[in-house]
């Protein structure tokens, strides 16, 4: 059921981002020749009107395709005789949607249930603050004792606890001592046993985990729909900072951090699945999330995406004139041919990694 739940929410946010590019069409009289979820090979279609509503084998997208987008047409419906900015309109919303949709999911769970945050120790006014694993040193106490990232420690040897501090501070006092931990996991609740070390290795620390205090925000509804856009903009400016930091230990030859990993569809899925366990709070928070990294990347200038169609309106308002529709074709031909393959590596290396 929670594989289920996560495939239909990934599904929901690329039926979302294809109507952006549906509706934004049809406002500016465009002929919408077929609105398909997953890539070809077509599996079934209906059609309505002017447009085959289909389903497709390819399970990694979606897509809307008009009369003169992939090859230009004379008819005044067509996409290509439409004037550049509303062309560009059409390209750009299904991308918004996604920005939107993490937006609204942020203010319904700030007036609500509250949005799940990483808190400092000393913040209060907050429901359910909680101490999460975030990290398992491998060879540690934490390791052999069972911790996993995602655990919620709630006791030590009988003492609550709701801040990294005290954690810390308990595991410290107790180093050589057996302890006790209570740990919540998902919708179950158990005890584990392990010793601190008293020589642990640099940066480990006693136990050898690493460690967040989260809580939930709750917000008046007033304040709600501004706090999830800025929410929103402070996760999308985080991954633009995360990206350039790896190009730059790219470009530097320093190569990806050690630990760094590419997830596709099936990684995604396994992700949203987990956070599920932890609430339906934590699993909406991550669905917006998943929103917002799918809007960056496609706002990536690749010719297959949406940002590469973006890049190329905006190279025809510098030129004067589209490029050549030879040219246009051949690179997003050329696009989907290397990105195909690479989300398939990546999906066969997500199936290895997590079965």
């Amino acid at each position: 059921m929670t594989i289920f739940i996560a495939l239909l929410s990934i599904g929901i946010l690329v039926i979302l981002h294809e109507l952006g590019h549906f509706f934004a069409a049809k406002k500016f009289g465009i002929k919408v020749e077929e609105f398909g979820i997953g890539l070809p090979p077509r599996l079934f279609g209906k059609k309505y009107g002017e447009t085959i509503y289909s389903v497709n084998a390819l399970p990694i997208g979606g897509f809307v395709r008009m009369e003169g987008e992939e090859k230009r047409s004379d008819s005044p419906d067509s996409f290509n005789k439409k004037p550049l900015w509303q062309r560009f309109l059409v390209v750009t919303a299904g991308v918004v949607v996604f920005w939107i949709v993490a937006v609204v999911i942020f203010t319904l769970l700030g007036a609500t249930t509250g949005i799940p945050t990483a808190l400092n120790d000393d913040q209060e006014d907050v429901v359910n603050p909680h101490v999460r694993v975030i990290g398992v040193a491998a060879d540690s106490p934490a390791a052999s004792a069972g911790l996993q990232i995602g655990d919620t420690i709630t006791h030590i040897s009988g003492q609550a606890v709701s801040t990294v501090r005290e954690v810390q501070e308990l595991s410290v006092a107790h180093t050589g001592e057996e302890i006790l931990l209570n740990v919540q996991r998902g919708e179950k609740t158990f005890e584990l046993s392990l010793v601190p070390r008293e020589t642990p290795p640099a940066g480990e620390g006693p136990v050898g985990i690493a460690l967040t205090r989260a809580g939930f925000v709750r917000y008046a509804w007033y304040e709600a729909p501004w706090q999830g856009l800025v929410r929103t903009w402070h996760i999308t400016t985080s991954i633009f900072a995360t990206f350039g930091a790896l190009i730059s230990q790219v470009t530097g030859g320093e190569g990806l951090p050690a630990g760094t990993q590419v997830s596709g569809p099936v990684g995604v899925v396994d992700l949203l699945k987990n956070s599920l366990a932890l609430g339906v709070s934590s699993f909406l928070s991550f669905v917006a999330i998943i929103s917002v990294y799918l809007a960056i990347f496609n706002t990536l200038p690749i010719p297959a995406l949406d940002g590469g169609r973006m890049f190329f309106l905006l190279l025809e308002g510098i030129r004067r004139k589209p490029l050549p529709e030879k040219l246009e074709q051949r690179l997003i031909l050329i696009s989907f041919l290397v990105l195909v393959p690479f989300i398939l590596w990546v999906t066969v290396n997500d199936i290895r990694r997590l079965f």
